[in-house]
């Protein structure tokens, strides 16, 4: 039997729940070898937290350090589940056995943190993505403005963010060429024309499972598969949602280009507009074949891998 142990996190407080006993500590380094030790005592084999925005890092790495297993789970499917199962009550104590009640009906089960090089790609494409969003914003900001002194300073500005993206773009290149299958997929993805370099990055930031799913779990987990809404003789119209989003607007972005330079992805485009399909439809089906098509290039590439020739 899987002895699962609830935490709710926050910045200061990590509050457990097992087997109906509770137990409080600090968000600290000390804090997490106590919850550890409570863990420990009570035969614990899987550790639950809900993801926080990084205040579960710590506790996270630490537990999977001490030999206990964790799994970090969607903090609106255990709210849901609460309220779904008539506990409407919300407290630290409560929440901690709700994570483990949810954890035990959905068989939640482990998940390895990322390595560090995995953890260094994911910060230094956030942080790329973070700048291209301030250049666009200034670069907006500096067009309505006539002052020279503000203009000045947006000047300086985006001459600071082109030096930081280049070091941030030089620091994904060097991340990407030491991994040899990052490198491997790279390559499998750039055979693709119109996939370029920071595509990659994102994939391989914000999809480390690529290859490793089946295209409709891919799918489902960007959020480009089409969901059934029915009910009773009614069909409703499949819709997209949910998934990582981040990922799924560069796919939008990136399967446009494509489309003028792959053959395949232009007559799939002239087939859906010839037959009448809305153009956001088109758009959804693009982002979905090239999803699809990458996936089968990393599977192709990790099979290689596991299995040489």
């Amino acid at each position: 039997m899987t002895i699962i142990c609830g935490v709710d996190v926050c910045a200061a407080w990590l509050d457990a729940w097992v087997a109906g006993e509770f137990c409080r500590v600090e968000n600290s380094l000390a804090g997490v070898e106590g919850l550890a030790d409570f863990c420990r005592r009570h035969g614990v084999s899987l550790v639950v937290m809900e993801a926080t925005g990084g205040y579960e890092r710590l506790a996270v790495g630490r537990l999977w350090a001490e030999g206990l297993a964790c799994a970090v789970i969607n903090p609106r499917a255990v709210r849901q589940f609460a309220e779904a199962m008539g506990r409407l009550e919300k407290t630290d104590r409560i929440d901690a056995a709700v994570i483990a009640w949810y954890a035990q009906v959905k068989r939640i089960v482990a998940q390895a943190p990322a390595s560090d090089i995995q953890r260094k790609l994911a910060v230094a494409v956030t942080r790329l993505r973070q700048l291209t969003a301030l250049r666009t914003m200034q670069s907006n900001q500096r067009r309505l403005v006539d002052d020279p002194e503000v203009r000045g300073s947006i000047d300086e500005m985006l001459a600071l963010i082109a030096r930081q993206s280049r070091a941030f773009e030089a620091t994904i290149i060097a991340l990407i060429g030491s991994d040899p299958v990052w490198a491997r997929l790279d390559a499998a993805f750039r055979s693709i024309k119109g996939v370029a370099d920071r595509t990659v990055a994102r994939v391989l930031a914000e999809m480390p499972e690529i290859g490793s799913l089946s295209n409709k779990a891919a799918a489902k987990l960007t959020g480009l598969a089409p969901l059934a809404h029915d009910s009773g003789k009614r069909a409703g119209k499949r819709h997209v949602r949910g998934g990582r989003s981040p990922l799924r607007s560069i796919l939008f972005v990136v399967a446009e280009v494509v489309r003028r330079h792959e053959p395949d992805f232009a007559a799939f485009h002239k087939r859906l507009t010839l037959a009448g399909k809305p153009k956001k439809v088109i758009r959804i089906a693009l982002a979905h074949k090239l999803l699809v098509r990458l996936n089968a290039k990393a599977r192709d590439v990790r099979s290689q891998i596991v299995c040489p020739a």
